[in-house]
């Protein structure tokens, strides 16, 4: 399959903290990947980077054969961005947040009355469309912040820990609908701090301190360190990254 997003030797520097530190990956179009690691791990700081937010200090990067330094404005028609905290309007309703985000990136309004029925139905939002986001539940606001996020049919999604702090119930319908977004070949850059929802994707990167340890599908890895569990292999893995620092 071809490669939707590309880095070579991607870093980034705040000073002498080193966020990313070398990052090099390849992912196919239509995969779903997960980025999991620690707070401070540099999986913000490396979203970031691919959506054109951030220009890196030094290295390169590519989604769908647009420069991420170059060419990032031109790259931001074809992705969406959903950070820890999208920006919904609590006042507004969840139908006029959906057309808010519509107007920003200029769907005429002939022709998205289709998409933002298709977004409310398969979120499971069309009986709260009149609802303000401010009354809706976690799980709630984050389908909507993804109805949103989706509204110009990107055809790359990057998630921030969409999830983080959200319930297990709605945690569960939200991957549904990333499963869903799978068969129209998008392609899902995920981060997350569940190594159970690490577990749900094609590959994960297990980043700690800017740098990608491990790169690999979640059963791979597991059966490298002979763990049970993806937790159980992250912890050796880095157990093992820290013996190897110089004393």
């Amino acid at each position: 399959m071809p490669t939707t997003i590309k880095t070579t030797n991607l870093t980034r520097k705040f000073g002498s903290l080193t966020a990313v530190n070398n990052l090099t990956i390849d992912i196919a179009e239509g995969e779903i990947f997960g980025l999991v690691g620690p707070d401070g791990a540099g999986k913000t700081t490396t979203m970031r980077l691919l959506t054109g937010i951030l220009d890196p200090t030094s290295g390169e990067g590519w989604v769908y054969d647009k420069n991420i330094i170059k060419e990032a404005e031109s790259l931001k028609e074809n992705i969406a961005y959903m950070s820890q905290r999208f920006g919904l309007y609590e006042e507004l309703t969840v139908l006029e947040n959906i057309n808010f985000y519509a107007d920003i990136y200029g769907i005429a309004k002939e022709k998205r009355s289709e998409t933002i029925d298709r977004l409310l139905g398969f979120s499971g939002l069309l009986p709260f469309k009149h609802r303000p986001a401010g009354k809706l539940s976690g799980g709630m606001k984050q389908k909507l912040g993804l109805s949103c996020a989706l509204v110009h049919t990107p055809r790359v999604l990057f998630l921030d820990e969409p999830t983080n702090g959200v319930d297990p119930v709605s945690r569960r319908d939200f991957w549904n609908i990333l499963y869903d977004l799978l068969k129209e070949k998008v392609t899902i850059f995920c981060s997350t701090c569940y190594l159970d929802e690490a577990e749900r994707c094609r590959r994960v990167g297990m980043m700690h301190e800017g740098k990608l340890l491990r790169c690999d599908s979640p059963d791979n890895i597991k059966k490298e360190r002979g763990a049970k569990t993806l937790e159980e292999a992250f912890v050796a893995i880095i157990k093992e990254h820290e013996s190897d620092k110089p004393r």
